[in-house]
């Protein structure tokens, strides 16, 4: 990859060169071109004045020296006079552009291979008042030596440019190239600062996404561990009991006795799987819910329904306050909401404690708060709550039977439905956690 962006960077490094050094010579060749025609202008000017029959005649040969081409033509075409050639063996000139077009307009131009001295010369014909033409021509050997001399210049310039961009080409290759090579090794060593400000989002998204894939497999790892612990505390529990009941080592009431501890247990497998496989529907990506309007005072009624026998027997009273409110959601987990949230006032209230369920409004959105008087959570706790088999109390929870995965499903639900979550809690007094869709 390196060494192919090094040869695209010096190609179009080059390429740049050459159309520039083209650009320059066609420029400066026009330039010239007009400069020589001005000044064959200003010439024709001053030499119009000479007398080309007497002693003058002298003064433009010695022009002609200089490689200036000095010739006056009657206004039928014929040579008079040529500061190069004998006249009287040169043809008629009338055919020729800058003559006809002096002729036509007073003044002519033109370049041309020139058959007399078999060089390209550089012409300007003007008007004279008695109706001849005088003509001035410039030989184009010191022309195209100027250029020569300009090409070679730009030439050895442009060499010593693309030596320079070959350099810059190395340095912005390694530059560019370096922080993706360290990708490859290391994403997290990568120094934002270090590379170039385009690619720093680009460097930064990368980054990010692979925090989230190493978060996102440390979770799974400690999710797999978390219900490989789980599983196994009821089974070895149904396990160990049936075990003792087939050895035929107990009586009566211990068979009664341990048949009791393996519904318990086998209840709380139960309960454990499915609040696994509803995590698992949940985290699914490509899950597609159906919405419905659905009435939260009403579902508030059917969950406290749902855990009026949990309530009596935790000798905990559920109440339910607010207004008849409707939400577009998901019917089935809004109630998996509600119920988890109730189940753990419930689990986590005290003696003789209240649950109460609100509905309503909240800034014009429709809400759902679960507030218990319970054991609280300590405030060092409350951000890890969410997290998935995190228990505040844990033997507590076991004992009543929680998975701790109740108010991770409440964060994906809420999730789902682009809701957000709030939780206040202080310990021995109570928690609160409210829901605005």
């Amino acid at each position: 990859m390196k060494k192919k962006l090094n040869e695209k960077f010096m190609l179009i490094a080059a390429i740049a060169i050459v159309v520039t050094a083209v650009c320059s010579i066609l420029l400066f060749y026009s330039i010239l071109l007009e400069q020589i025609f001005d000044d064959l202008k200003a010439n024709v000017h001053v030499i119009s004045r000479l007398d080309f029959t007497g002693e003058e005649a002298e003064i433009s040969s010695q022009l002609a020296g200089d490689g200036l081409r000095i010739t006056l033509i009657d206004r039928d075409g014929n040579v008079i006079y040529d500061s190069m050639q004998d006249e009287e063996k040169m043809e008629n000139h009338r055919g020729r552009p800058e003559i006809g077009r002096a002729l036509a307009v007073g003044e002519g131009r033109g370049m041309r291979r020139s058959a007399t001295s078999a060089q390209h010369t550089f012409y300007y014909a003007m008007g004279l008042p008695d109706g001849n033409i005088l003509r001035l021509g410039k030989e184009s050997a010191s022309i195209y030596h100027l250029v020569l001399n300009m090409a070679g210049l730009i030439v050895g310039v442009g060499v010593g440019i693309f030596l320079i961009c070959a350099g810059f080409a190395k340095r912005m290759t390694r530059r560019f190239v370096e922080p993706i090579e360290k990708m490859a090794k290391n994403i997290v060593l990568v120094d934002e600062a270090e590379v170039y400000e385009e690619m720093r989002p680009f460097i930064s998204t990368i980054k990010q996404q692979h925090v989230d894939i190493l978060n996102h497999a440390r979770m799974r790892q400690e999710f797999t561990a978390n219900v490989s612990h789980e599983l196994k505390t009821p089974l070895t529990a149904i396990s160990g009991y049936a075990e003792l009941i087939a050895s035929g080592m107990t009586d009566e009431h211990d068979t009664e006795h341990f048949a009791d501890e393996i519904h318990r247990s086998a209840e709380r497998l139960q309960t454990l799987i499915n609040d696994i496989i509803k995590l698992s529907e949940l985290d699914n990506s490509d899950l597609k819910l159906e919405f419905e309007p659905v009435d939260l005072y009403e579902l508030a009624g059917n969950c406290i329904g749902q855990m009026k026998l949990s309530a009596e027997k935790n000798e905990v009273t559920l109440l339910l306050e607010g207004e008849s409110v409707t939400v577009n959601a998901n019917k089935t987990l809004v109630e998996e909401l509600l119920y988890n949230l109730c189940s753990n006032a419930v689990r986590y209230n005290k003696r003789g404690g209240t649950v109460t369920i609100v509905t309503g409004m909240e800034n014009a959105r429709p809400m759902v708060l679960v507030r218990d008087t319970g054991i609280g959570i300590p405030a060092e706790q409350q951000e890890r709550v969410f997290e998935r088999f995190y228990r505040v109390d844990k033997s507590r929870s076991k004992s009543t039977g929680g998975t701790g995965l109740g108010l991770a499903i409440v964060k994906h639900i809420v999730a789902q439905h682009e809701a957000q979550i709030t939780l206040t809690s202080e310990e021995n007094v109570g928690t609160e956690i409210k829901v605005v869709f």
